[in-house]
């Protein structure tokens, strides 16, 4: 299964399934990333981190570490 740290900029996702647990997998779903989602990797740093990204109507930037914890198709 893919992962959003995979995911080209440009490209649009929807998420399938979220792994971690506890308080890490709390944020993510807090930043509104849930199942069903749909997300828009707008652009990449320089050196590959943070991500930037656009669902649910706003921009959000999440860390390469928490978006190998998404997996999308």
């Amino acid at each position: 299964m893919k992962t959003l740290k995979e995911v080209k900029v440009g490209e649009t996702v929807k998420v399938v399934k979220l792994n971690g647990t506890g308080a890490v997998k709390r944020r993510i779903m807090d930043m509104g990333i849930t199942k069903g989602v749909d997300i828009h990797v707008r652009k990449v740093a320089p050196l590959g981190d943070p991500m930037e990204l656009n669902l649910r109507g706003y921009e959000l930037s999440v860390r390469k570490a928490d978006a190998e914890m998404i997996e999308v198709e």
